[in-house]
């Protein structure tokens, strides 16, 4: 079927990628299949609620790590503001983590970026109808990890960190006691078996916790 002779009823995409070049590629890539037309594409997460209500698309593509705001949090979002908006995210980063937080935020699939169009094309097709797609290797690897042993609060603490922020600087911004924050750093870094804040910091966004 030739491209520009499309169904009645395309499945319009939004596409939400920070590298123009990968942008550029998936919508390319999807514009090709004859039933998928992508009808947005944007550079961050917190344009992301805003245009899918502007644009009504069927499915969310959402990579993760995002400017603005992560693809996580505005698949939230979207469950919320957009509920007939499925959400599939696609990223780089398959971490077990990562996968968990997805499904508790709503989304209908979870696949990594090295695997071929077509695939993607059959998961946004399969996600429409209400199934449910997650990459395989990675859905096993999530069981096998368990669920984040952090605390809302310890996340919190340990994002703070980030830049060298001291104890002070943490309290500060979280609106805790420093002997608050002190215990939540010393309960996380137990929790990711590190033997400092940094460390626990990096281990945590390494599984995908953060």
């Amino acid at each position: 079927m030739p491209r520009d002779h499309r169904p009645a009823k395309s499945i319009r995409v939004l596409l939400a990628e920070d590298q123009g070049m990968m942008r550029g590629a998936l919508a390319l890539l999807l514009g090709m299949e004859p039933d998928i037309q992508v009808v947005a594409q944007i550079a961050a997460g917190d344009m992301i609620v805003d245009t899918a209500l502007t644009h009504r698309p069927d499915v969310a593509l959402l990579d993760i790590e995002l400017p603005g705001m992560s693809g996580l949090d505005a698949a939230a979002q979207l469950r919320d503001e957009a509920p007939d908006c499925r959400v599939l995210i696609l990223t780089t980063f398959g971490r077990p983590g990562y996968l968990r937080r997805a499904m508790e935020a709503g989304a209908a699939g979870f696949l990594v970026k090295d695997g071929p169009v077509e695939e993607l094309a059959a998961a946004i097709r399969r996600v429409l109808t209400g199934e449910t797609v997650i990459d395989p290797a990675l859905a096993a690897a999530a069981l096998s990890a368990g669920p984040n042993p952090l605390t809302a609060r310890e996340s919190d603490v340990l994002n703070a960190s980030a830049d060298g922020a001291t104890v002070a600087d943490i309290a500060d911004k979280l609106h805790l006691s420093e002997s608050t924050v002190r215990n939540h750093l010393s309960s996380a870094i137990g929790k990711t078996g590190t033997r400092n804040r940094m460390e626990a910091m990096r281990e945590a966004r390494q599984q995908g916790w953060l």
